[in-house]
């Protein structure tokens, strides 16, 4: 899915506990995640958010982690099981041109992409493929980081989302990074 993805040993300072300090999984995904929701964890690298994310579902919830390189799932299946949360963690490796999640239609309640768009060479059809997994009324979080996407740029990002049936629902704060929260509120579009 990705034109140049982010290189494994970056994934290491990615999943760092030192990244804590600047970014608090809860205090980010907390507001949207709840017991026994289906999350959707895309371009998950090693784990970073997905831990937390495996935390906040419970013990009826399930976080599905995707991403382009095998080798960040392989670590994640690793701090999964070390963490005791490979039961609630389900891992896939996507194809640079596909999410692969045709088999996911209108199960995901949340959806979160961090860092990860700017990476894609066809936004129009990642936000297709992510809008079709998302239950109605379903929440997609996208953040990218400020030093890779400007303004302009992100503006884009959400303009294609929106294309695809994405609306806005609100535009949180995320420090260092642009954040939109976008809702499925329309099942009917057709792609």
């Amino acid at each position: 899915m990705a034109e140049k993805v982010c290189p494994v040993w970056v994934g290491y300072l990615l999943a760092s506990p030192i990244r804590k300090l600047f970014q608090n999984s809860q205090k980010i995904l907390g507001p949207y995640v709840e017991n026994g929701m289906k999350v959707l964890d895309i371009g998950c690298a090693m784990g970073f958010f997905s831990l937390p994310l495996a935390r906040m579902v419970g013990s009826k919830g399930k976080v599905i982690c995707v991403d382009v390189q095998e080798k960040m799932i392989r670590s994640l299946e690793k701090r999964s099981r070390k963490a005791g949360l490979s039961n609630k963690i389900e891992t896939r490796t996507c194809h640079h041109d596909s999410l692969d999640l045709d088999d996911l239609k209108e199960e995901i309640d949340f959806a979160f992409a961090s860092a990860v768009v700017h990476e894609v060479p066809d936004a129009s059809n990642f936000f297709s493929e992510i809008y079709k997994t998302m239950k109605l009324n379903g929440k997609f979080l996208v953040i990218e980081p400020k030093g890779h996407v400007s303004e302009k740029h992100f503006e884009i990002t959400v303009s294609a989302a929106e294309q695809k049936g994405f609306k806005i629902l609100e535009r949180p704060r995320t420090g260092r990074s642009h954040a939109v929260l976008l809702g499925k509120e329309n099942s009917s579009l057709l792609f």
